[in-house]
């Protein structure tokens, strides 16, 4: 409102100097307000799409063996993501490959995988605004030792073989690991009591 006065002002100041009406003025003035509403719904139409980006999220064995179960899904849920699947597997070893076979070449992979096949494996699906990104900050580096204190692996482990949750890397990599270890029927579609204060 306080734009259109501004607006009408100008052109009135106009019309008073030269006694003449440049209409176009306006006219531009409301394709510019048209172009904002334009972007703004479009800002909303995003934000409401990537508030319902999803994740996917494993606790290892070692945090389980550990007792970290809770802190992991609590750092998740305190932050304001929300949980639409859960459940406790022992992965067996062509599971892992598959999940892991971007790595395949590496010369760590053999290890990886007995690691990841040597006890139960909770895996997760979080969703929420940005949460790929988001997650993965939250986990701190694939190191542990170069990890800020306050992500999970930077206050919870110590070498990178013990280093206590994975999580997505991108969309596309969620997708494929979400697939993967989920099937449709196993992630529920819910609506938290505070999502209206989480989400403005």
């Amino acid at each position: 409102m306080r734009n259109l006065v501004y607006a009408s002002s100008v052109l009135l100041c106009v019309v008073e100097l030269y006694g003449c009406c440049f209409s176009t003025a306006v006219t531009c003035y409301e394709d510019k307000c048209s172009d904002e509403a334009h972007t703004t719904g479009k800002r909303r139409s995003d934000l409401e799409m990537s508030k319902n980006e999803r994740t996917f999220i494993a606790i290892k064995p070692d945090a389980v063996q550990r007792g970290l179960i809770g802190k992991v899904i609590a750092r998740f849920e305190e932050r304001g993501y929300k949980l639409v699947g859960m459940k406790m597997v022992h992965a067996t070893r062509p599971h892992l490959e598959v999940h892991y076979q971007e790595l395949k070449d590496k010369p760590f992979f053999k290890t990886l995988i007995d690691y990841m096949s040597s006890g139960p494996v909770v895996a997760m699906v979080w969703e929420g605004l940005d949460v790929v990104k988001q997650g993965r900050l939250m986990l701190g580096a694939t190191n542990p030792l170069a990890s800020n204190p306050g992500t999970i692996r930077g206050d919870y482990s110590i070498q990178t073989g013990r280093n206590i949750v994975h999580g997505s890397d991108s969309l596309e990599s969620a997708k494929r690991e979400i697939a993967h270890w989920f099937k449709n029927e196993e992630l529920i579609e819910w609506t938290p009591a505070n999502v209206n204060w989480v989400y403005e």
